[in-house]
């Protein structure tokens, strides 16, 4: 059946075989996971096998390669032919095996990214991956939540949602689980159910899974589409340029040696081989296959630290990011939010006990546990030890706090069942619930002579009645000062006159300069509900304050401290009293010098204005949602390269305008980790500074691929461009170009991308993201390496060449391979000594080197291959000579880092 929204929410249930109030039970859903599967999404952007094999020989480079290998079979050369078929297959095998892992590796990243859902079986609320849901689920939803699978609402409570991914429309779509459509409707015009894809943007609600998986209205979407080529990176587009524009030179280059043999009378098929070869060994084949793999090496490294890179370009920009934007609760601190101050107008408790706490300290203090959670979203958990409960850190810090009191959220729902609510708006900095006052349920009520009395006593009116309906609200001490007339003292109700607020006041700035987070609790007795819910938040008596801790992360404070000596601007951004704020950005390092943004003083402020403070100021307190989009503008107009943290269904548009948004894995919605670029699976501050570093270092690492490979191609290409003009016969054979160019660009270069960080990689400035891949001596290098090795050679090939050696050509084919092998040593790292570094740092290297080493040696003395590259056994003289000239790069170089960096 696809026509639920025709059904009543009877037949929905009957027919779908559950239980509203219990759920599925666990022999229930394994049956019908067989039946129906995992509620996942067919994938069909995933390149198959095939077609990465098809990309892997259809590279314009690859075909030359096939082209040569055609024309020496034609031309009767079968040893080159095998010989450069056998390179191509190679490559394309290395190459497949490194783009099918990267394949398998993002699919099970994504699979990582499934976001959470909570979900009613067996009786009990449990969170659950969404690929676990299954026809017959009871789903709760909030403000937030990314909708998981298709279903039918049960209860809804001012439940807005965004549908524009499937209907197009922009405004959110208003629910309400109690209608009923006799005729045929579109979907956006369904507002008793709810789709896959869509966006929970306020209230909540309940709903029961009709349909999972490609059954959905968004997976019945997902079958028409075809594939979808992958998005590339600005880094790879960039060294795509740059291979173009390489290309143009070895192919010109190539034309000039081919013209300048045939004059000097080689053979045809040889001149072609070479033209051919020098054009794809002056190439760096390699280079997209090594960043593709560093990128993709970098984001597994990054989910070994807990940080999700559900975007790959954000790799390549982290190692710029200028400025870290943060949050506090979680992010900053240890997202345990404990109530540990109680404050009435006559007692504050600074230690929360079980039972006698009501008897203790009378009505008030169980007044302000019982408003703290009934005007609550949390959901206390089924425990043996201590009460725990599952939702937002502040609303589970009021439900267990409540708990250990004895006020259990079973009993209380039970007196005080919810019939309505105004959910919490970051605008207002409030939430209201409405409850209808059940006195009969007290007596049935568990031990609750012990526990309910008190509470129940500061609702009762002169004549000793319960009001029909008494609202409860929770939020911010500025606004609901706004919105009281009257405050409850000892077992009695007193104006709120001036003398009160002025307590008020001075009480909250007691508990936030003492870093706790400071909500205020009110209620509103009324004998008929308000046709509009919003106009509950009037006339409201104030009950008292909770202080809440959330202590520092301990490993936050050396964060911030690495963030400082790498150049990089920590900003916390937090919805808490800038009392809160401050001290605990003193423990953590974070220098406010006093001066705090309040997003009061913030909205106030044009964009020139902005620009100046954000530059200066690093602590921003009572700030929405707006405000952090506003602050992250300002520090992109000034140049910054800004990462922001976020966890809220409204911290959506700046995770998205960031240069790299940072979702929270546990206490973040699902809109944010869809905005965000990063999800953290700690929460942790640490986690997003340990991701930079990464970010360098895979950076780092690419440039330094880029200019071992130039300098050591540019050194060939001018052996073989100038060798003709000292009158030498080409000095290398076209299998010899092939083979430097595969161990040199192939083997070598992709252990250099496995490279541990530099010494200092978290001890100086932020590269610009658009700086040249040249920049910072990266083109000289290549340069001047490159004509000192070309000049060695040449003075090599020449001098053994003029002596009549018959393995001069050996001579430069050995001293070209094993300079190749030094040079990859020394660039290891821009700074530091390979000395210092050590050789065991890099073990991939190491073996690499090895590998590399021995092949080079098999290829000049093993007969077999001496007949197949050309070449001749070295004495012990000549591979001396080889080696001693081939070192002297490696110490040029040495000795360059020697005197520049140190």
């Amino acid at each position: 059946m696809s026509n639920w929204y025709r059904e009543s929410i009877e037949t929905v249930v009957r027919e779908l075989e559950t239980d509203v109030d219990l759920g599925l039970t666990s022999a229930e859903i394994e049956e019908r996971l067989q039946e129906y599967g995992a509620n996942q999404l067919v994938e069909t952007g995933r390149k198959s096998p095939w077609s990465i094999v098809w990309e892997q020989l259809s590279a314009p480079l690859v075909v030359m390669l096939i082209v040569a290998a055609i024309v020496s079979a034609a031309l009767g050369d079968a040893k080159n032919a095998i010989a450069i078929g056998a390179i191509v297959i190679l490559n394309a095998v290395l190459g497949f095996r490194q783009e099918y892992k990267a394949e398998r590796a993002m699919a099970a990243l994504k699979r990582l990214a499934m976001p959470t859902v909570r979900v009613r079986r067996e009786g009990r609320v449990e969170e659950i991956s969404a690929d676990g849901l299954v026809p017959g689920d009871i789903l709760l939803l909030e403000a937030g939540n990314l909708v998981p699978a298709d279903g039918r609402l049960l209860e809804s409570a001012s439940l807005k949602i965004q549908e524009a991914a499937l209907t197009g429309e922009s405004e959110p779509a208003e629910k309400d689980a109690n209608r009923v459509f006799q005729a045929e409707q579109p979907v956006g015009d369904r507002r008793n159910t709810v789709y896959r894809g869509t966006i929970v943007t306020y209230g909540r609600g309940t709903a029961i899974v009709s349909e999972t998986g490609m059954q959905t209205e968004l997976g019945r979407i997902a079958s028409l589409m075809g594939q979808v080529g992958a998005e590339q990176t600005p880094l790879q587009k960039r060294l795509g340029q740059l291979g173009k524009v390489i290309g143009a030179i070895a192919f010109a280059l190539s034309v000039v040696i081919l013209i300048l043999g045939l004059l000097r009378g080689e053979e045809l098929t040889l001149m072609l081989l070479t033209a051919v070869s020098l054009a794809v060994a002056v190439i760096p084949e390699g280079l997209p296959a090594v960043v593709t793999i560093a990128l993709a090496l970098g984001a597994q490294r990054m989910l070994d630290l807990n940080a999700l890179v559900r975007n790959l370009p954000a790799v390549e920009t982290l190692g710029s990011v200028t400025a870290i934007c943060s949050d506090k609760t979680g992010t900053l601190t240890e997202n345990r939010m404990t109530v540990a101050v109680l404050e009435v107008a006559d007692a504050r408790i600074d230690e929360i006990g079980p039972e006698e706490l009501t008897r203790k300290y009378g009505g008030a203090i169980a007044l302000l546990l019982t408003s703290g959670a009934l005007c609550n979203d949390a959901v206390l958990a089924a425990t043996q030890d201590e009460p725990h409960a599952i939702g937002d850190p502040t609303e589970t810090a009021l439900v267990v706090a409540a708990a250990r009191a004895g006020l259990t959220e079973a009993d209380l729902d039970r007196v005080f069942p919810r019939i309505d609510e105004v959910p919490f708006d970051s605008d207002r900095q409030l939430m209201t619930t409405l409850h209808r006052c059940l006195g009969s349920n007290l007596d049935s009520s568990p031990g609750s002579e012990a526990q309910f009395p008190a509470s129940l006593a500061c609702l009762k009116d002169a004549t000793g009645n319960l009001p029909e309906y008494c609202a409860f609200t929770k939020g911010s001490l500025d606004r609901l000062l706004e919105l009281a007339t009257r405050i409850w003292v000892g077992d009695r109700i007193e104006p709120l006159d001036r003398t009160w607020r002025d307590r008020l006041q001075a009480a909250g700035e007691r508990l936030a300069k003492d870093g706790m987070r400071v909500l205020a609790m009110a209620y509103r007795p009324l004998d008929e509900p308000p046709e509009d819910a919003r106009e509950l938040e009037r006339d409201l008596v104030v009950i008292g304050l909770t202080g809440m801790l959330d202590p520092p992360r301990a490993e936050v404070r050396a964060a911030v401290q690495t963030c400082q000596k790498a150049g990089i601007r920590v900003m916390m951004i937090t919805g808490d009293h800038p009392l809160t704020a401050s001290h605990i950005a003193r423990k953590l390092g974070i220098d406010t010098g006093g001066n705090i943004l309040t997003g009061q003083e913030l909205a106030h402020l044009s964009a020139v204005e902005l620009g100046d403070r954000v530059e200066s100021v690093d602590v921003c307190a009572r700030v929405s949602p707006e405000d952090k989009l506003n602050i992250v503008r300002g520090l992109q107009e000034r140049g910054q390269i800004a990462a922001m943290t976020g966890d809220g269904v409204n911290d959506a548009p700046a995770l998205k305008k960031a240069d790299i948004g940072v979702a929270m894995g546990i206490t973040g919605t699902d809109v944010a980790k869809e905005a965000a670029d990063i999800v953290l699976q700690d929460d942790n501050f640490a986690t997003i500074v340990a991701a930079v570093k990464e970010g360098r270092v895979i950076y780092d690492n690419i440039r330094k691929f880029i200019k071992y490979t130039l300098s050591g191609n540019g050194g060939q290409l001018w052996l073989i461009a100038f060798a003709p003009f000292l009158g030498m016969p080409l000095p290398l054979q076209p299998l010899q170009i092939l083979w430097i160019n595969l161990i040199g660009d192939g083997v070598m270069a992709l252990a250099l991308s496995v490279e541990p960080a530099e010494s200092n990689v978290m001890q100086r400035p932020p590269y610009k993201p658009d700086e040249s891949i040249f920049s910072r001596g990266v083109g000289w290098d290549i340069v001047w390496v490159g004509l000192l090795l070309g000049a060695l050679l040449l003075a090599i090939a020449d001098r053994y060449w003029q002596m009549g050696a018959s393995n001069w050509q050996t001579m430069a084919f050995a001293t070209l391979a094993f300079s190749r092998i030094w040079l990859a040593q020394t660039m290891r790292s821009e700074r530091d000594s390979v000395f210092k570094i050590g050789l065991l740092s890099n073990k991939p290297m190491l073996g690499a080197t090895l590998l590399t080493f021995g092949l080079q040696l098999g290829a000049i003395y093993i007969p077999f291959f001496q007949g197949f590259f050309e070449t001749i056994a070295l004495s012990g003289a000549d591979l001396a000579v080889a080696l001693v000239v081939s070192f002297v790069p490696f110490w040029a170089l040495e000795l360059k880092k020697a005197i520049v960096c140190h």
